[in-house]
């Protein structure tokens, strides 16, 4: 068990869990902008702990959100998650609420009702993974000759070219490292897309149950997973803490400064009672 954290700061800490296939330290620009307030704590990476493996459901990754929430804090933190992380953090928020004070998801929608039920058909019949991301990911690129080929790569695409400069070499030093006489992805593409594959599909149980801590959404108004997964769960779990800024799924990246500043005003809104530091 690692020691444990009281901020040393003594600020409020956030513990931040990051989205599919982006290590944690992908989003520093974001975190220098919530930093003057809060003390931002994260693991490098989920997914690559053989002791939590990737499962259907995400049963062991949420389990190691827990367990780092109790070896490293001595008091109940504030969650906040892009993506993968965002759902993450709401599981284990709701398995655990005595570890959370509350939880603020980045572009997470929550996939029930009918959706669900399709999705579980799907992964039942072996279609999964043509209705997701796995497709793609299972493909990807991952070897190139040193770091700046593989900036030059992701600086191509459409995707990654709209981030500012700094955030998509904050990607490469923490996606690239060295393998063999080139480099490779950090987290790999196997872990990526069986992340991918085992998108829960019962949590039309958050909306019968949600965390019993204060919970709100930061979504993209061009986020088209969002649209996809279609937000009336979303939005009956999150109530009046729901908001949308301009941008798409990315938006810690794409747009790092508006992104924290609503991160911010979320946990402002929820007017949370102070945490003892003794």
């Amino acid at each position: 068990m690692s020691a444990q954290i009281q901020s040393a700061t003594s600020q409020p800490i956030i513990h931040f869990v990051h989205g599919n296939s982006f290590p944690s330290e992908t989003y520093r620009a974001f975190f220098e902008y919530l930093r003057p307030q809060y003390d931002v704590q994260y693991l490098p990476m989920v997914g690559h702990n053989p002791v939590y493996p990737v499962t259907d459901g995400w049963k062991h990754l949420t389990q190691e959100l827990i367990d780092t929430l109790i070896a490293r804090y001595t008091q109940p933190v504030i969650l906040v998650g892009h993506s993968l992380g965002g759902i993450l953090s709401l599981m284990a928020a709701r398995a655990r609420p005595d570890l959370v004070r509350c939880v603020v998801v980045l572009d997470s929608p929550i996939v029930a009702g009918w959706r669900a039920m399709l999705l579980r058909i799907f992964k039942t019949l072996g279609l999964d993974k043509k209705f997701s991301p796995a497709r793609f990911s299972e493909k990807r690129r991952n070897r190139w000759a040193d770091a700046e080929a593989a900036y030059q790569h992701f600086a191509s695409k459409e995707m990654f070219a709209i981030w500012p400069p700094e955030v998509l070499r904050d990607y490469i030093r923490a996606g690239i490292k060295p393998d063999g006489d080139g480099v490779t992805l950090t987290f790999s593409r196997e872990i990526e897309t069986a992340i991918y594959q085992t998108l829960p599909h019962n949590l039309g149980r958050l909306v019968r149950r949600p965390p019993a801590v204060p919970v709100g959404f930061v979504g993209g108004t061009e986020s088209i997973e969002c649209s996809q997964a279609g937000m009336s769960a979303t939005r009956k779990i999150m109530g009046n803490h729901f908001k949308l800024i301009q941008g798409g799924h990315l938006i810690p990246m794409e747009v790092p400064a508006q992104t924290a500043a609503a991160v911010l005003d979320m946990i402002q809104s929820f007017n949370l009672p102070p945490v003892s530091n003794s």
